[in-house]
């Protein structure tokens, strides 16, 4: 038994659940535009509209590369919540198509990130409700 605090399930909403549904396929999922083709991620933009062209319809979803490179990161020397004390560095990663994704950076140390690494999504399963997208180096 761990004496380690669970970490908090994130914010399912009917707009953002077929992602976390196909996180727990160990798909990663983003919103394309219409209109102009506009990768997404639908987990910081839940409005319905395209930052890019406008466009109000309703975008697709389409399965992901799962694969990029750090765009920046950080390491946190005091955590926001005590069940991700262990998890830390955070990476901002830029998707092949495009988007910039915040998640943990796991199988590397701190000293060894560097900008324009690539990396690749992996998933950890939080829950049998939740699975996390999750970054790694992509040569491991």
């Amino acid at each position: 038994m761990t004496d380690q605090i669970p970490k908090p399930d994130p914010e399912v909403t009917p707009e953002n659940k077929p992602y976390w549904d196909a996180a727990k396929n160990h798909e990663l999922l983003l919103k394309k535009c219409v209109d102009c083709g506009h990768y997404r991620s639908p987990i910081y933009i839940t409005a319905n509209i395209c930052p890019n062209c406008g466009s109000r319809k309703p975008a697709d979803w389409v399965k992901a590369s799962g694969r990029g490179k750090v765009y920046t990161w950080v390491v946190m020397h005091r955590v926001f919540h005590p069940g991700f004390e262990p998890e830390y560095p955070l990476v901002i990663a830029e998707l092949e198509e495009g988007p910039r994704m915040l998640a943990n950076m796991r199988g590397i140390p701190n000293s060894e990130i560097k900008a324009g690494m690539p990396v690749k999504v992996i998933f950890e399963k939080l829950n049998e409700n939740i699975t996390l997208p999750q970054f790694a180096p992509a040569d491991k």
